[in-house]
């Protein structure tokens, strides 16, 4: 089946696709949000890829080095074998600072016999824009493009550079590399010296997965998430990208094309709260730093959504040139977005101070300049929790009263409640939780549909919506409160399609959604395990690992006919909430074997 079957390779500064086959596909450089140096992956004819091609006789298998994110091509015939280990760097300098330069190590490791292949190296900078030249230098292969803007990228290599920009066969007798890198080099590279990058990077993943618990269920899968989360975050300001793609459709041939390479405050809020549950609270440390950075007065309202580096304009444009993901257009750059307004973002923000200061309150660093985002964001809160917005789906249309998003604004002033306990601030609980009061009670008066017997997606409206499935773990109800039961109940039976949910079922924007969005379907299989309905929960979680690509990843959405995977990939908010399952039935498995040893 045609699929996303690519394994994602980064560094905390950039990543990159690479095929089940070997071929780099997309990659952005110096940075996770700079322009293209291969996109093939949106156009198959003009992107641009490197690919190591080996013929017909030789069988292609893949997978990580165990616990890292150093991805393993192998080529085989039998006799004639090597591997391609490629990596992004990522390690510990003797000054106690990150080495991770824009790079990517393909490592071709010689395994037995007399392996044969011929190297496709064409690069197109600057999104495929304009004509990118290739010229072999002393110690290096230069490529570059001067047409919308001068840019450049160098190939060093142990192998013979005018046979790998010709495609001459090349049969490998040793070990050697290919290095590409947005920076010409100071000290020459060696095959010696990408073995030593290669195991210190793999030593750094070792060591981050070392210090992440092990789980009694699903721990390989857990692991793999966590990795990719981690890649999905960006060390120099604490920014957690959605997706390190653009316009990956949610459809093939529609318009839901959209760049994901931005922070957006919900997703990365979300994913922050799932590493620090595992423990990582270095990335909490910087996410928050990231956010007071961006609250610099007080009453300054948040955006949905960040560049990477903080930026507020995140303008959105098309690139006409590249026919797309299967011919899906339109391929685009920005995310119109970020105007938005979403009112739930603060409750998500607030959930995430609120964990961190539980969690680790001995060791937080920032707590006043928390304490005045907390206020700051009670006061946002209390002057605009009773207007519409565009709610989590960031419907384009008319703004709405969303059950979603006025739950999060009850969630936000029960968190400020509870972080005003840590500090000791008791003169703001008791004017809080008054208002606390009344944002529930508005809810349940409006957001619930006797007809329809649930919570449905907005007020007065006869549509129901995943979203509102995180009612219970956001604590707002009880999970075995029988409004809550029948809303999974209603949920399903409106919503589920083989066991792959829809976000909803009413017309946004584009017309009827035709795709299951991942992270729904996991949100159904909490509910189901919350509400008593475990087995068949579990049935639920493993039917959905199956629709994982070959290296266990995920995209945004699953098509309902053909499982193939669609939408930005790898898709954070399909890894956290991956990771939100499977420690509920690890959790559960552990409470179950503590029973069975005291009985």
């Amino acid at each position: 089946m045609d699929n996303l079957n690519y394994g994602i390779i980064g560094n905390c500064r950039s990543a990159a696709l690479i095929s089940n086959t070997g071929s780099l596909d997309w990659c952005c450089l110096p940075q996770f949000d700079s322009t293209s140096v291969f996109a093939k992956l949106l156009d198959e004819k003009k992107g641009g890829n490197f690919e190591i091609v080996t013929k017909y006789s030789y069988e292609i298998t893949q997978k990580y080095f165990a616990n890292t994110a150093i991805l393993v091509t192998r080529f085989s015939d039998g006799e004639n074998i090597f591997e391609l280990h490629d990596f992004m760097p990522r390690y510990y300098k003797l000054t106690g600072k990150y080495n991770a330069p824009p790079e990517i190590v393909r490592y071709v490791k010689y395994i037995s016999g007399a392996p044969k292949f011929t190297v496709l190296y064409d690069p197109k900078l600057e999104y495929a824009k304009g004509d990118t030249q290739n010229h072999v230098k002393n110690n290096f292969i230069v490529s570059l493009t001067d047409k919308e803007k001068f840019d450049t990228l160098f190939l060093y290599t142990s192998f013979n550079k005018n046979h790998v920009i010709s495609g001459e066969e090349i049969t490998l007798k040793e070990d050697g590399y290919f290095l590409v890198c947005y920076n010409e080099k100071i000290l020459k590279p060696s095959t010696e010296k990408m073995s030593l990058e290669l195991e210190r990077t793999k030593i750094y993943w070792l060591d981050w997965v070392d210090r992440t618990p092990t789980y009694k269920r699903f721990n390989p899968e857990i692991i793999r998430s966590a990795l990719t989360l981690k890649m999905l975050t960006y060390d120099k300001t604490g920014a957690v990208l959605a997706a390190p793609t653009t316009s990956l459709p949610e459809t093939i041939g529609e318009v839901r094309n959209w760049d994901y390479r931005f922070c957006w405050i919900r997703d990365a809020s979300m994913v922050i709260k799932v590493v620090s549950e595992l423990g990582h609270k270095n990335s909490a440390k910087r996410y928050l730093q990231f956010i007071i950075d961006l609250m610099p007065d007080k009453d300054e309202k948040l955006q949905i959504m960040y560049g990477i580096n903080k930026e507020k304009e995140l303008t959105e444009q098309t690139l006409e040139h590249l026919d797309g993901y299967k011919g899906s257009k339109p391929v685009r750059t920005g995310n119109a977005a970020y105007k938005q307004k979403q009112n739930d973002i603060y409750g998500i923000l607030m959930d995430v101070i609120y964990e961190q200061l539980h969690k680790f309150s001995n060791d937080i660093e920032n707590g006043e300049e928390l304490w005045s985002i907390t206020k700051g964001i009670v006061w946002i809160v209390n002057k605009h929790w009773q207007e519409p917005d565009k709610g989590i789906w960031e419907f384009r249309g008319e703004d709405r009263h969303f059950t979603f998003s006025k739950i999060l604004c009850w969630v936000a002033l029960d968190r400020a409640i509870k972080v005003a306990k840590i500090f000791g601030k008791h003169r703001k609980i008791e004017q809080w939780t008054s208002l606390e009061k009344e944002i529930k009670a508005d809810i349940h008066a409006n957001a619930w549909n006797e007809d329809v017997n649930a919570f449905v997606q907005s007020y007065g409206s006869y549509d129901l919506d995943s979203s509102v499935l995180l009612m219970e773990p956001y604590g707002f109800i009880d999970a075995h409160d029988p409004k809550y039961v029948s809303t999974v109940k209603a949920i399903e039976k409106e919503l589920s399609n083989d066991g792959l949910l829809y976000r909803y079922k009413n017309e946004d924007d584009f017309g009827l959604p035709s795709s299951s969005f991942t992270i729904c379907t996991f949100w159904f299989i909490n509910a189901l395990f919350k509400i008593g309905e475990e087995e068949k929960a579990l049935a639920h979680f493993e039917q959905l690992l199956s629709y994982s690509n070959h290296l266990g990843l995920f995209s945004e959405d699953i098509d309902f006919k053909t499982k193939r995977l669609l939408g930005n990939f790898p898709q954070a908010y399909s890894h956290l909430a991956l990771i939100e399952c499977a420690i509920n039935f690890s959790k559960k498995q552990t409470e179950t074997k503590m029973l069975e040893s005291i009985k």
